[in-house]
């Protein structure tokens, strides 16, 4: 079976149109923050048209993935993405994940930097990994209940529907309290730093995220990364796609981001 026909029937990556809509289109691999749905990635493609391919992690023990066992090291979890990205990979592309979708992109990078396609690191809404996991995250992975609801208020993102019915959070928030503990789980360990080039795109008004929180990314890059900042919160990009895929479309063709902040607002780990 050739890399694009296991890119297509890979269970890891799920996409949003036939196998030969964009046969030729670089590939975004798209990491989601804690239990955040994959399929938020896909509503991104009409902005990109052919320019790039989306293709969205499914995780174990989500979506179509449901009777696999989740995931519960993030190193392991790792290995595995990244032996999956090195046997489907057919052509240039881009990783770009999201809080805690950074944090796994930024491990995956490492283990597959060698490969001549991979082109860029696009990490969004994270802090520098050598200081993950936060004492906040560490603390709410331990929580149950509305105790755990409201300490992950603090991120944003959490409908409000959500927050006020105990019932709807124990069947939405299971997904979100195992990557809590996932995340929390997390060690950084020292290595060389990556040869591709990094983008940390970022909300201002981020209570989670800010300037201090960015500059360990210096050490983990051989070129310093560039830095966008975007009108919003953690969750800038809610309803306001084109303040990624705008910068995704300038990575692709080569040219320069303009570095400005533009529209965005709110949300997780």
């Amino acid at each position: 079976m050739s890399a694009a026909a296991r890119a297509n029937s890979s269970s890891w990556f799920i996409r949003d149109h036939a196998e030969s809509e964009f046969p030729t289109a670089a590939r975004v691999y798209c990491f989601p923050h804690a239990g955040g749905n994959p399929r938020l990635f896909l509503s991104w493609q009409s902005d990109l048209a052919d320019t790039a391919e989306i293709a969205a992690l499914c995780l174990p023990g989500r979506g179509r993935r449901y009777r696999e066992p989740a995931p519960t090291d993030v190193a392991e979890l790792a290995d595995a993405v990244a032996r999956e990205i090195t046997a489907t990979a057919d052509r240039p592309f881009i990783l770009l994940g999201h809080s805690f979708g950074a944090v796994l992109a930024f491990e995956v990078a490492r283990r597959i930097g060698h490969m001549p396609d991979f082109r860029h690191l696009v990490a969004s809404g994270c802090a520098g990994p050598a200081l993950l996991p936060t004492q906040r995250v560490v603390e709410a992975a331990r929580l149950e209940g509305r105790e755990f609801t409201e300490a992950v208020g603090f991120f944003g993102g959490l409908p409000p529907e959500v927050v006020a019915d105990e019932t709807l959070q124990e069947l939405l928030l299971a997904h979100l309290r195992a990557d809590f503990r996932l995340v929390a789980g997390y060690t950084y360990r020292p290595a060389a730093p990556l040869t591709v080039p990094v983008t940390l795109i970022n909300g201002l008004e981020d209570p989670h995220v800010g300037e201090a929180a960015l500059e360990p990314w210096e050490r983990e890059c051989l070129r310093p990364p560039a830095r966008h900042w975007r009108e919003g919160g953690h969750f800038y990009f809610d309803g306001r796609s084109r303040t990624v895929t705008d910068t995704l479309r300038s990575l692709l063709s080569g040219a320069p981001g303009d570095g400005h902040p533009v529209d965005g607002h709110v949300v997780l780990i």
